[in-house]
């Protein structure tokens, strides 16, 4: 690998040393990070008394490929953590510390850790009967969104360092519009309040509660305390930017007893802002470093792309400094040609054809499929389904993420869960003919949708819930589906009346068994289709830490039907770091932005979809929640107004567009019809904003 001399000297620095490093994304710090950890562990630093602390764990994966290689010889481990994960395990260790001060109903008994899921489904049992009463009646928002902006409440809370019971009064003092919406933050402060009680009575750990127990309990108790500086002697924080206040409190007072530290700041970051991010308490952190070390060269854009970048930023958000990138040469104009081009339409359908076909052309030129990526401000489930659906017509490699997509829209899974409705009918949850026409076709290799409709219209009788064998079909029907396609439903069908007559199973066993001896066997539809494994692989983690949780609440016969009840619903998923990895490379990704930006992975081109949607700079609806009132930096009874809103939505817009071309190496594509997905005339302001640049072009 050829590293640049400012690389190597990071790397070579004093093994005592403290250093604050910040630039641009793309300036190389990550692998400079990377590359300082192995010259750690080479020097014979013990691997056990390193640190790796990242604000999300999917931003690991650069050092966990590292220490995962050949190359690592024997020994200890580094501890890769998270803030959340790294209270999680501290009150796991020391749980008799603080089980009781903490007011848990059953301090001798262990602590149980909830997931996003889990917490989801202990929200929604108290919730639900709150509804029937008449909370949240002015609110219109899917019942899953509603669980989780009271979680995402709880967690702003701790994340930011004030007392759970605020939460309501916060809300309610930055309020200026309809008195109706008073009641709903009274509502929601309510469902907090009821949550937290009931964890307490019942030794269910959160996330909030986790974080606010190892801040306020464990982190100043002295046997906790001297145990983590004695373990870890050595910090490398990368991202810190996207971290919380809480997270900053703690390694501002943790570092003066590291041996050496190395902190990573990206400028223009703070995508994680909805989340809980301060890039102000970030920042705050390099006074405490003896060395500061800024870095501004992108080893990443191309000269045009740079000029793009600073054109853009400026034209967006006039106070952009600290997102402008150099540029080698400022006599020579900025060519817009080489930097960008406009895919345009007049319908969104033809958009999509043309986008489609664009990456078609790309590949075709020698482009690898890795180094294209397809964006959108958010990615609807019809956008997601158009798009992927074309990329497959043209056989293009394509794959998606969207981590708030919940599991029940995943084919995949939505197959192994009507297998499970069918193989469990003392559950009482009938599947509809269609889904259960669906799932045989997901299931079967080779089985299209019209003869899978057929197979179920024939074979499936939802009302007493059987399934007939291939061989009572008519021979003329037989012969349209095939003998071979029959047979593989008869193998299918089999398993699940055999497994009918058979002792249960807990659900994620009976997941596992359904898929590791049917549907991942040659001629099933999971054996060559590797993103229907990972979503799998998904779905029994989901489940089996679902099974942990609930295990002393409902018995485990009962916690299959519960989850699927729960799943109907539209729980939010969990992060699972499948669905992140880099192993899925080899295709085009199709994501939202800002789950790309955490991606942290350049490409050489960009297509941006919907340039004229709001969706670049408007914040998504949260009747319940407000990412910047629930902050350290706003002050308590200031008034959100308008002039915030405008603001604030060209700050995260610049930084948004700035920190995807930060990633973009060659060149970028703007696609936009002239109607929108809806049907509706688009003039976004980053649209205004690519107009603004090509004017102040024309007039140099």
């Amino acid at each position: 690998m050829v590293l640049a001399p400012e690389q190597r000297a990071i790397i070579q620095a004093s093994p005592n040393s403290r250093i604050f490093l910040s630039g641009p994304a793309g300036s190389g710090k990550t692998t400079a990070a990377r590359e300082r950890l192995r010259a750690l562990l080479a020097a014979g630093v013990p691997a056990e008394s390193i640190l790796l602390l990242t604000p999300q764990r999917t931003l690991q994966e650069p050092y966990l490929d590292l220490l995962s290689s050949p190359e690592r010889g024997a020994g200890g481990e580094v501890t890769p953590a998270t803030l959340g994960g790294l209270a999680r395990r501290s009150v796991e260790l020391f749980w008799p510390l603080v089980a009781e001060p903490a007011g848990f109903g059953h301090p001798d008994q262990p602590p149980v850790f909830l997931t996003l899921e889990t917490a989801q489904y202990f929200m929604a049992r108290l919730v639900r009967p709150l509804l029937e009463e008449g909370y949240f009646e002015s609110v219109t928002m899917d019942r899953n969104r509603l669980y989780s902006q009271i979680l995402d409440n709880l967690n702003k809370s701790a994340l930011i360092g004030f007392s759970h019971t605020e939460i309501g009064m916060r809300l309610d003092s930055a309020w200026i519009g309809e008195p109706a919406q008073r009641r709903v933050y009274a509502d929601a402060q309510e469902c907090a309040n009821r949550f937290r009680t009931y964890c307490l009575e019942n030794n269910l750990l959160d996330f909030s509660l986790q974080l606010e127990i190892f801040v306020a309990l464990l982190w100043p108790h002295p046997l906790v305390r001297d145990y983590l500086v004695r373990t870890y002697r050595h910090l490398i924080y990368d991202n810190v930017e996207e971290d919380a206040p809480r997270a900053h409190d703690i390694v501002r007072e943790w570092l003066p007893d590291f041996d050496s530290a190395l902190l990573i700041y990206d400028q223009g970051g703070g995508y994680r802002r909805f989340l809980g991010a301060d890039t102000d308490t970030a920042w705050a952190l390099a006074e405490l470093c003896e060395t500061h070390i800024a870095w501004s060269q992108s080893l990443v854009v191309s000269q045009p792309i740079a000029h793009l970048n600073n054109a853009l930023a400026t034209a967006i958000w006039p106070e952009s400094a600290s997102l402008l990138l150099p540029v080698a040469s400022q006599e020579k104009a900025f060519s817009p040609p080489a930097a960008f081009s406009v895919i345009q339409s007049r319908f969104y359908p033809q958009l999509l054809d043309q986008v489609a076909a664009v990456t078609h052309r790309l590949l075709e030129a020698g482009l690898p499929a890795s180094e294209i990526v397809i964006l959108a401000p958010y990615m609807a489930d019809s956008l997601r389904f158009a798009l992927m659906q074309r990329l497959e017509r043209l056989s293009i490699p394509s794959r998606s993420h969207r981590p708030s997509r919940s599991l029940r829209d995943e084919p995949a899974s939505r197959a192994l869960l009507t297998l499970a409705m069918l193989a469990h009918p003392e559950w009482e949850l009938h599947p509809p003919r269609d889904d259960v026409a669906y799932t045989l076709m997901q299931s079967i290799e080779g089985l299209d949708l019209v003869r899978a409709h057929l197979l179920a219209e024939i074979t499936y009788r939802p009302r007493d819930f059987t399934l007939a064998p291939f061989s009572g079909i008519k021979a003329d029907v037989q012969e349209r589906i095939t003998f071979l396609l029959g047979e593989r439903f008869d193998h299918l069908r089999d398993w699940i009346l055999f497994y009918r007559e058979s002792d249960r199973l807990p659900f994620d066993h009976f997941l596992r068994k359904l898929f590791g001896e049917v549907l991942s066997q040659p001629g099933f539809g999971f054996h060559h289709n590797f993103d229907a494994v990972r979503v799998a692989a998904s779905l029994v983690e989901a489940v089996r830490k679902f099974r942990l949780a609930l295990q002393d609440v409902l018995p485990w016969s009962e916690l299959g039907r519960e989850y699927l009840l729960l799943l109907q619903e539209g729980v939010l998923a969990a992060q699972y770091l499948e669905g992140w990895s880099s192993a899925w490379q080899e295709s085009v990704l199709v994501a939202p932005a800002y789950t790309y930006l955490m991606m942290n992975r350049p490409v050489r081109v960009q297509i941006w979809l919907d340039a004229g949607s709001s969706g670049w700079y408007e914040r998504l609806s949260q009747p319940i929640t407000h990412p910047y009132v629930l902050s350290r930096a706003w002050p308590a009874g200031r008034v959100w107004t308008d002039t915030d809103e405008v603001q604030a939505g060209r700050e995260s817009m610049a930084r948004l567009v700035c920190g995807l071309l930060h990633r973009c190496r060659d060149h970028l594509y703007i696609a936009t019809s002239e109607l929108g997905e809806s049907g509706f005339e688009q003039r976004g302001e980053l649209l205004r904003a690519f107009q603004r640049v090509l004017q102040g072009q024309a007039q140099m």
